[in-house]
């Protein structure tokens, strides 16, 4: 009972349970915002979601210039140096600030474009473009609050402002769709990262009144200088990475057909969900401390802490997907889907490793080893590329799946021999 007693009172017990406690209900949100889709909009306008959530995305990346990581870095090593921290947030908010207002005219005067871009020329959907274009400064600032609040080590706050994000999410999108079907649903995506602008900046005035910290006298181009190798890993992982993918399933589409295909991208979906866990805790909770750890022992330390209290708990996790895995099919798909569980095997497995790996490429942000992590990114998505052009033909879609497999295997592998003297 003694030993209970201690693990509940520890913090990364708190934060991983109230984090598991945000995802459960962004997973139920999720479902629940799904199944209103499928009923008001259809497969069609569930494709155009899906185009534009894609879009989004990606401007998302770019608005904030791919800082994310950084801020979290920077926020955390000058958390107790009042000038240092005020440069750091002025640069940072005056900087997005300004790049997402020239993103925000491009969307907004070329709204034409972007509709016959990214819906098709049969689809008028221009106000969509153009409400987002609105919506920008803010959404970029929401996304740079959170990742400021994440920095000063506030993670219960950034749970908290997750679960209100979702909750707002939910009643803002049922709203949406059900008084304007596809163009509500469309329009939702975008409004609620805009309100959570609000939610996140009354959280962060609790600790700092940022207002006091944003100064044009403050902006420094070195600290902007600095932070462009957070830029190039970000941009890297959200251009490269899916351009990879895409040609798989181009080619999994070739060889075996759409359908199969399809049950590669569900299985994803599936994985997606539970890899949310591992995800967040690792974004809130260890990457600050991965930041300011400055000692190999201190590394080590953050290193076995995730391995001894988060690994066992996926380890269970995954296991009951897997015995649950039909009932998981049904519940957020159909009958038809039943034939993606023959894949579950490969996927959780692979996750496994990948999860083991995760820590381990956070540090490579964390330390600011730019060249590093474009190298083992490089590594992960050639090795993974090649196995499927190999597997595939031979095992059909599974072959993908043992592909992803192969692939977390070695770049677990190589991150573990490369940070052996940090781990070991």
């Amino acid at each position: 009972m003694g030993f209970l007693k201690s693990i509940s009172k520890n913090d990364l017990f708190k934060i991983a349970s109230l984090n598991g406690l945000s995802i459960g209900l962004k997973i139920s949100i999720g479902l629940i915002t799904s199944k209103v889709m499928a009923i008001f909009v259809g497969p069609s306008g569930l494709a155009l979601v899906g185009n534009f959530k894609n879009f989004v995305s990606s401007i998302e990346t770019i608005s904030t210039l791919g800082f994310q990581n950084g801020i979290v870095k920077y926020v955390a090593e000058n958390e107790f140096q009042e000038s240092k921290l005020k440069k750091t947030l002025s640069t940072l908010f005056i900087s997005i600030t300004i790049v997402a207002i020239c993103l925000s005219f491009i969307l907004f005067f070329l709204a034409d474009y972007w509709n016959s871009t990214i819906f098709g020329i049969g689809f008028k959907y221009n106000l969509v473009f153009k409400a987002f274009a609105i919506a920008l400064p803010w959404y970029a600032n929401s996304l740079l609050i959170i990742s400021i609040i994440n920095g000063l080590g506030k993670s219960k706050k950034v749970i908290f402002i997750t679960i209100i994000g979702n909750l707002i999410g939910l009643c803002v999108s049922l709203l949406l769709v059900i008084n304007f079907q596809t163009l509500g649903a469309l329009i939702g995506i975008i409004t609620t990262p805009c309100l959570l602008f609000f939610v996140a900046i009354y959280f962060l005035n609790k600790d700092l009144k940022i207002i006091e910290y944003i100064k044009w006298k403050d902006f420094d181009f070195l600290i902007l200088k600095n932070l462009t190798a957070f830029s190039l890993m970000a941009l890297f992982s959200a251009v490269v990475g899916p351009l990879v993918y895409l040609k798989i399933r181009t080619f999994a589409i070739l060889k075996v057909g759409a359908e199969q295909a399809g049950f590669w991208v569900t299985m994803d979906m599936i994985a997606n969900y539970y890899l949310l866990f591992i995800g967040t805790i690792l974004t809130i909770y260890f990457l600050p401390k991965l930041v300011k750890a400055n000692t190999k022992i201190d590394t080590k330390s953050i290193f076995w802490d995730y391995y001894k209290s988060i690994i066992p708990i996926f380890v269970v996790g995954l296991v009951l997907i897997y015995f649950l895995r039909f009932f998981i099919i049904k519940l957020l798909f159909t009958n038809a889907f039943l034939p993606v569980s023959e894949l579950f095997v490969w996927q959780l497995s692979g996750d496994l490793f990948r999860a083991i790996a995760l820590i381990l490429g956070y540090n490579l942000v964390a330390k600011k080893l730019t060249f590093q992590f474009i190298i083992f990114e490089i590594l992960s998505l050639s090795t993974m590329y090649a196995l499927s052009k190999i597997l595939l033909p031979i095992y059909g879609i599974e072959g993908v799946l043992i592909a992803h497999f192969g692939t977390y295997f070695t770049y677990m592998s190589v991150l573990i021999i490369y940070f052996r003297k940090s781990i070991f």
